[in-house]
């Protein structure tokens, strides 16, 4: 059983999920952030590896990318940020990437290397479940869970073929459009996941446009088995460029926020 599985089987509440930048701003603080918000008590750590053509991502998490990359960022280093995590918490640690930097690198190269340093799960919104065929394999074959996103717009023809590939949990996207704090909550979100938790088993976690406890709260009250927080927590890290003490403290206290507003919401 993988670390995401054991997580959601034991879990009696939704998932607190919490996205950052990897390398953002700089290495060293990029590890200083995951850490504080894995003692904030996020239950899934999303690290995202920065690209420079974005897919979905809205102006924080370019601005986030960009600055993660003129800091050097690369494959590699993100590796290196896993490992350092990883050499102190059991959480499980998701990446997002483009699919252009996996087939660059080898798909079997960057599936091993993830699993050696400590990565769970893949997600790559661009890749299409059509073509997902040796993205899925190199995750069976070195223990990691292949995760896809399932859209509003999503034809039933592709959620077929995504329900029969995905691994750890369903990345349910709230709305149409890239991501980005928001104020209000996704229109029928709650139909949403209830018409795909009749067509799978697996848990479903729900991200984009979440900014804040009171859609966090309103998200789990909806059935969500997780919720996914991103944009919101980079632009802390924004907030305090230059400032690592204030920027810890500011995201501990906001993602203990957000996982208190999980547990009230289930």
């Amino acid at each position: 059983m993988s670390r995401i599985d054991a997580l959601f089987s034991g879990l009696e509440r939704p998932a607190c999920i919490a996205y950052l930048a990897g390398g953002d701003p700089d290495p060293e603080t990029s590890l200083a952030a995951v850490r504080a918000v894995v003692d904030a008590g996020a239950d899934i750590i999303e690290i995202g590896v920065p690209f420079t053509d974005p897919i979905a991502d809205g102006p924080t998490i370019r601005r986030a990318d960009n600055r993660a990359l003129a800091a050097g960022t690369t494959p590699d280093r993100i590796f290196e940020l896993v490992r350092a995590v990883r050499a102190g918490t059991s959480v499980p640690i998701v990446l997002m990437t483009a699919y252009t930097i996996v087939y660059v690198r080898g798909v079997d190269r960057f599936y091993r290397e993830a699993a050696e340093a400590g990565t769970d799960g893949v997600i790559i919104p661009d890749m299409p479940p059509e073509e997902s065929g040796d993205a899925v394999a190199a995750a069976g074959l070195y223990g990691l869970d292949q995760i896809f996103l399932v859209a509003p717009n999503t034809p039933e023809e592709r959620l077929d073929l995504i329900l029969e590939h995905a691994g750890g949990f369903l990345y349910l996207v709230s709305v149409q459009g890239v991501t980005g704090a928001r104020s209000g909550l996704p229109h029928g979100i709650e139909e949403r996941i209830a018409a795909l938790r009749s067509r799978t088993a697996l848990p479903i976690a729900v991200g984009f446009g979440i900014s804040g406890p009171e859609q966090v709260r309103a998200i789990a009250a909806a059935g969500a088995d997780g919720v996914i927080v991103g944009s919101a927590i980079v632009a802390i890290v924004e907030k305090h460029l230059g400032d690592r003490e204030a920027m810890c403290a500011e995201l501990k206290e906001f993602v203990a926020g957000l996982c208190g507003a999980v547990r009230d919401g289930a």
